[in-house]
């Protein structure tokens, strides 16, 4: 019998149709939503017992309750994305429309000018026979050598100049002061990272930026001026004086002092004034200038060791954005003194693209990774906050550029030589400051080490792309490592004895890479890199322990002009303590020829555009040479070792040793990975033209006809060569793998190492069953003899790894044998079809 309206219970059902849920009932049911989503039956069953007020509702109803509540939830975030898409786009397009005024107003410009100078050539034609020619040139050249009279440094003499600075940073930030192209390889757009661009033709080097955060003006100025936090080339900036003026704004005099980037050069430092002002429309303004040539105020002499160099008027225009966050204007402008520097080391302080690699692209990278941390959650890789993170990052960078760098107010002092200068050793009696902490004593035990010793050395490489090599020594550490000192290393930071042993004990059991974080654009990254089976004496031999590795990746992007590429690591103990002492260690590759602005600044530099077969190679095509010319790049090296002071003449031998035997290995891999090293030998052949890789692209092609009955290419293709380099193009991720136990991959064409993020010289050490997941694996251990059997077996779509351990998603793979020419079996092919990371 059915009931009647006023009989009905709330919530109760009625010919499939429900009342309106009481507010009790609906505060219930959120209440259980925010505890668990998506309930099973069991657990719905569940919840109607031990909720007495739900009791009335049938089961069927509150699953439709959750159905309809994960639906809203999801139209609601999708409704919050796309509002802010919208709000970024609007304020993306602001950005863009003033910027098209900008250069209209440089265009217009440039026309006035160049109609002066025609006019002022034709006046020069017509005056080659007057006399007072000479005498204006001569007061002409008279005038450009005048040196400016001192500067008054008083407060009000400041406040001048405070003006003058901020006139001339908002003609550079928003006007033509400066004529600025855009950077090579930056394209603008609402998913880059601003609009950026460099100097052309002005004095010393300059960048500039433009772009949207999502930080409110203040909280940008605070993160900004913290230049020590983002910027890892500034050691340190100190406040000497603070002076308020009338209109609200700050006068700060500031000195500061950037690491050399490698040992063949002296560090730089600034004496500086900052300006921070608030304009009539409510921008933010910070801006900064050398103080040079001043009098009646504070002054800051030379510093030894440093070369003294000038910020031209530089700084940040900061402007609020409607519905919260900013949009910025970044301007660096400096003078490097570039004649301080050997010759070969100048394009690095002549060139605008690295200053805006460098500086200004990585002040917008910091306030986008601390914009996304603070709209995400507070904890990321093993438990650890993202300031904790990027703490160690800048421990890592930092501990790095004191150990190149070697200052004496840092308690360094350089040992002598062993006659030959290729290795420097400094040692550090007292390490304390260095390494972040107090060694006396750590846990409540003695610590059994108390100094520090460094090697280091600096080299030209010729022809290698740093990303490249910097990966391949990121991925194969054993192929220039020695695991008894990286056993030593990790030793001495743990409390208990160790001693050196001269000879290697034990070898890389495995190298195993654990992900901890990256920025927002991946281009640095921090790891944890453990190494399996380590013997740390020969007593331990039988009984190999694991080291672990903390380790800072950057520049591993080979398309980015100007990067330049680190890798930096340091021992730590397995608890991995916020605090753990940090002895940095490991190698900068710093391109050279990007102060040239290269020609073709999209070029893609990779080795895996080679089949590598037989000998070490790598890339066949001349992209170097039609480039107009090789590739120059400076690595520098800087090992640490804390040790006994008894001990330290047996340290130092070793080490510059070891660091000898890194350097050998070094430019061996730098010599199989030069696309030069195959033309330059008798005898060796450009790999894409081997008959052995046209032979192998052959059986692939004709085993996938034999199998599949279908062409892998395209009809019409026809002779080794081409089949090879079609193989090479195909879209498609095609590689192969070894009939062994444990396959290894012995080829991929191109979109195969982009799939697996590796080159050729790197690949045929990754083994099959390592880009698959735990499921992966379990179809691929049923399909294998399928495949063995019938020849060939279509696998579903999945999720497989890179090498670098992102997961990368597939529609659907196939796999076949490659038989020879006498129908054996020579390897397995796999083709992933559509893939694309995650």
């Amino acid at each position: 019998m059915a009931m009647s309206c006023k009989d009905r219970k709330p919530g109760s059902l009625d010919n499939g149709k429900y009342v309106r849920y009481t507010p009790e009932q609906v505060e219930a049911l959120e209440r259980l939503y925010h505890e668990c989503p998506k309930p099973s039956s069991i657990r719905r069953q569940q919840l109607i017992r031990e909720c007495p007020i739900l009791s009335n509702i049938e089961p069927k109803q509150i699953k439709v309750w959750f159905q309809n509540r994960r639906c809203r939830e999801k139209q609601r975030k999708e409704a919050s994305r796309l509002q802010a898409v919208n709000r970024k786009l609007t304020a993306m397009n602001k950005l863009l429309m003033e910027e098209n005024d900008r250069l209209q107003k440089q265009v217009s410009q440039l026309v006035y000018e160049n109609g002066c100078f025609r006019q002022h050539t034709q006046n020069a034609t017509l005056a080659t026979k007057d006399p007072s020619c000479e005498s204006a040139v001569m007061s002409g050249q008279q005038r450009e050598t005048h040196q400016h009279p001192p500067r008054d440094a008083s407060p009000a003499g400041l406040l001048s100049i405070a003006e003058e600075t901020l006139a001339e940073f908002l003609s550079k930030a928003t006007g033509t002061a400066v004529e600025w192209v855009q950077m090579p390889g930056m394209k603008p757009g609402p998913d880059s990272i601003g609009i950026i661009a460099i100097s052309h033709g002005c004095p010393g080097v300059a960048a500039r930026a433009c772009g949207l955060v999502g930080l409110e003006p203040t909280r940008v100025a605070e993160l900004l001026k913290d230049r020590p936090s983002w910027f890892h080339d500034c050691r340190a900036v100190d406040v000497l004086n603070v002076l308020p003026t009338a209109n609200g704004g700050t006068i700060e005099l500031l000195y500061m002092q950037l690491y050399a980037p490698t040992t063949l050069a002296p560090a730089r430092d600034f004496w500086l004034l900052r300006y921070t002002s608030v304009l009539e429309d409510g921008s933010l303004v910070v801006c900064e200038r050398s103080l040079k040539n001043t009098q009646n105020g504070p002054s800051m002499p030379p510093v030894q060791h440093f070369v003294r160099a000038e910020m031209l008027p530089s700084g940040y225009l900061i402007r609020p954005c409607e519905g919260g966050g900013s949009i910025i204007h970044i301007v660096d402008h400096m003078d490097l003194e570039p004649w301080s520097v050997p010759e070969v080391l100048r394009p690095l302080y002549e060139s605008s693209t690295v200053l805006a690699q460098k500086t200004t692209m990585a002040a917008l990278r910091q306030l986008r990774q601390i914009a996304q941390e603070v709209s995400q959650s507070n904890v990321t890789g093993w438990g650890r906050r993202p300031a904790a993170l990027r703490a160690l990052s800048q421990r890592l960078s930092r501990g790095f550029n004191d150990a190149v760098n070697g200052f004496t107010d840092e308690g360094w002092s350089m040992m002598g030589n062993d006659g030959m200068d290729d290795v420097t050793i400094l040692v550090n009696s007292s390490p304390d400051k260095h390494m972040g902490l107090n060694l006396s004593f750590a846990n409540g035990f003695p610590s059994v080490s108390n100094a520090v010793l460094c090697a280091k050395a600096s080299m030209l490489l010729q022809n290698v792309p740093p990303a490249i090599l910097l990966r391949f020594l990121r991925e194969h550490r054993s192929e220039w490592a020695d695991s008894s000192i990286d056993a030593y290393s990790a030793a001495v930071v743990k409390v208990g004895p160790c001693s050196l042993r001269g000879s290697r004990v034990g070898g890389f059991g495995s190298q195993v890479i654990l992900p901890l974080a990256h920025t927002v654009e991946h281009e640095e990254f921090l790891e944890v890199i453990k190494l399996e089976g380590i013997a740390q004496s020969p007593e331990d031999a039988l009984m190999p322990r694991d080291v672990f590795l903390l380790q800072l990746c950057s520049g591993m992007d080979e398309n980015a002009v100007g990067t330049c590429a680190e890798l930096i690591f340091a021992p730590i103990d397995a608890s991995f303590a916020d605090d753990a002492p940090l002895l940095p260690s490991g190698f900068r590759i710093i391109p050279l020829d990007s102060g040239k602005e290269a020609s073709s600044p999209n070029r893609t530099l990779d080795l895996a555009s080679a089949l590598e077969i037989g000998p070490a190679g790598n890339k066949a095509s001349n992209d170097y040479s039609a480039a107009g010319g090789c590739m120059r790049s400076v690595m520098t090296i800087a090992f640490e070792f804390a040790f006994e002071s008894h001990l330290q003449e047996h340290v130092a031998s070793m080490a510059r040793q070891y660091v000898r035997s890194i350097i050998s290995s070094v430019q061996r891999v730098a010599l199989a990975l030069s696309p030069s090293y195959s033309g330059s030998h008798a005898g060796l052949r450009t790999p894409l033209g081997t008959p052995e890789a046209q032979t192998l692209a052959r059986w692939i092609c004709q085993s996938y006809r034999v199998y599949m009955g279908v062409e892998l290419l395209k009809s019409g293709t026809e002779g080794g060569e081409s089949v090879l380099k079609t193989l090479w193009h195909h879209s498609d991720a095609i590689m192969c793998c070894s009939l062994k136990a444990l396959p290894v991959f012995t080829f991929a064409n191109q979109a195969g190492l982009d799939m697996l993020e590796t080159t050729l010289v790197a690949l045929q050490d990754l083994t099959l069953e390592k880009i698959f997941d735990e499921h992966g694996r379990k179809t691929l251990c049923t399909e294998f003899p399928q495949i063995m059997q019938q020849g060939f077996a279509c696998l579903q779509g999945g999720i497989c790894l890179s090498s670098m351990g992102r997961p990368v998603s597939y529609e659907r793979a196939v796999a076949w044998k490659v038989l020879n020419e006498e129908e054996n079996a020579h390897c397995i092919c796999f083709m992933f079809v559509n893939w694309s990371f995650v």
